[in-house]
């Protein structure tokens, strides 16, 4: 899979509209996705237990969409394959009063993963100039000094979030975190099949709220915030990928490509063992073969 056309290059203007949101190609099918997504799976794995035993770097996927992209289906299907000993998945809703008391990435910090860990984010802090750039009046629930009125939230406000997110971001980078960032890109007649999915069958019911249809009428606005965003963010050490995603199992199968690409590029490995070591545990070794 050719990897280098999902990613954002740093300080390239970005154009949804030049990025697919389908599968365009001929060479791949669903079925065939299917073997090859087991197969990035078992890689998947076989990393992530190298890095819980190297115990030196942490790795942080974030997963931006519009509504009904495939953000809950990509962690089931593409992270199923891991150890949930080593994962955990945060899923970010509208901040709480105590979360809106303290600076906009204080929760997105806490829910960052340790060593030899992974994190996945299920929307993120980039929600911090997406919905609040949509609907600037969600800024005023901050109580930030100086910002008693949307008037008073101005371009250099927004210019100012992205210099911190990526500050943020490298200051992580630099000290042993890898960073993948995915926007899934769904175009707007497939969120429209997969709304009336949600509302014609009973089953999914549960996930469609009126609110997704009250967001979908600000499309336009999203898409703008999205491409402004993704061109502002996407660094080097923390890079953005945009996936077709609609269809899945081609999203599912890119993300976990990309994953798998970016692991090659690390020293990721078991410890070595000092010549020390092996002594004991060949003293280990004898100990336990000369028991009855």
């Amino acid at each position: 899979m050719e990897i280098k056309k999902f990613r954002v290059k740093p300080g390239e203007a970005v154009s949804l509209k030049d990025y697919d949101t389908g599968y365009e190609g001929k060479d791949l099918n669903k079925e065939s996705a299917v073997e090859l997504l087991e197969a990035s799976r078992k890689q998947l794995a076989e990393v992530q237990d190298k890095l819980y035993a190297q115990n030196r770097y942490s790795v942080l996927i974030i997963l931006q969409a519009m509504d009904a992209a495939g953000k809950d289906s990509a962690v089931k299907h593409i992270m199923s394959g891991f150890n949930p000993l080593g994962v955990s998945v945060y899923s970010f809703k509208a901040p709480t009063r105590p979360e809106l008391d303290h600076h906009y990435l204080w929760r997105h910090m806490l829910a960052l993963p340790a060593r030899g860990e992974i994190a996945i984010h299920n929307r993120s802090h980039y929600e911090n100039v997406l919905v609040t750039r949509v609907h600037p009046e969600y800024i005023l629930s901050e109580n930030l000094p100086g910002i008693d009125s949307v008037d008073k939230i101005k371009k250099s406000f927004w210019e100012d979030r992205f210099r911190q997110i990526n500050d943020f971001e490298r200051t992580l980078s630099e000290t042993g975190t890898i960073i993948l960032k995915f926007f899934l890109h769904l175009s707007k007649k497939e969120q429209k099949k997969r709304f009336l999915e949600r509302i014609d069958d009973p089953t999914k019911n549960w996930k469609f709220e009126m609110g997704d249809i009250r967001e979908r009428g600000h499309w336009s606005d999203y898409q703008r915030c999205y491409e402004e965003a993704l061109a502002a963010t996407s660094q080097k050490n923390a890079p953005w990928f945009i996936i077709p995603a609609d269809d899945k199992w081609y999203a599912r199968l890119s993300i976990a490509s990309v994953i798998a690409d970016q692991f090659d590029d690390l020293s990721i490995h078991y410890p070595t063992v000092t010549e020390t070591q092996k002594a004991d545990l060949q003293k280990a070794r004898q100990q336990l073969t000369s028991e009855d």
